[in-house]
């Protein structure tokens, strides 16, 4: 699995994917029911992104906390983070908004935790993230004594809203840079097999 550190870019971004989306309004006229859908066609570009985010569940890096502590993420919860993204990916065909998931919070609080301390408001937000995780993935509680807070506090949800978003965002970009050396080394390899093939074309 790889993992990627990334601090805080500003780039432009494919927009959230959105799918065929219906909407139906039932009204009564002359005593006869009618009903009206309308219907949003999918355009071309949507369909790359939705499938780009589908095989990045896959391959996309891990987002961790510069520092190295990547290699020390638990191994459930990088398979939590492959079976979240797949969901997310599902929930985007109905036109929901592409977020990090919450197991992609925690392993990148779970790094940070480890290169330096978190003031109180993001140690809550990670206790409380880590004990959703685990109760989805174990089946079991977090310990009482570290389940600090059972709800976040409104600005605690706006930075935890707001983090997802980074999350999906870096780990998008993350996968752009990925294609673009891709790509760059298939040309490179192209460029030299015609030039080998050229070369042996005047060779009597």
């Amino acid at each position: 699995m790889a993992y990627y550190s990334l601090s805080d870019k500003r780039g432009s971004l494919p927009a959230g994917p959105r799918r065929v989306s219906t909407q139906a309004i039932t009204s009564t006229k002359s005593g006869k029911e009618t009903k009206s859908i309308w219907v949003k066609v999918v355009t071309d570009r949507e369909t790359d992104v939705w499938i780009s985010d589908l095989v990045g569940s896959l391959t996309d890096p891990i987002i961790v906390m510069p520092g190295g502590w990547g290699e020390d993420l638990p191994g459930w919860i990088r398979e939590e983070i492959t079976v979240e993204q797949m969901v997310e990916n599902m929930k985007a065909i109905k036109g929901e908004e592409l977020m990090g998931t919450d197991a992609e919070v925690v392993a990148y609080l779970y790094t940070a935790s480890l290169e330096a301390p978190m003031d109180s408001d993001w140690v809550e937000i990670y206790l409380y993230m880590a004990s959703k995780v685990m109760k989805r993935h174990t089946k079991q509680e977090m310990p009482a004594d570290m389940r600090v807070v059972e709800k976040l506090t409104r600005n605690q949800e706006d930075d935890l809203l707001r983090f997802r978003r980074w999350l999906y965002e870096t780990r998008v970009r993350a996968r752009q840079e990925r294609d673009r050396s891709e790509r760059r080394e298939r040309k490179d390899q192209e460029k030299q097999q015609k030039e080998v093939l050229q070369s042996r074309m005047f060779d009597f």
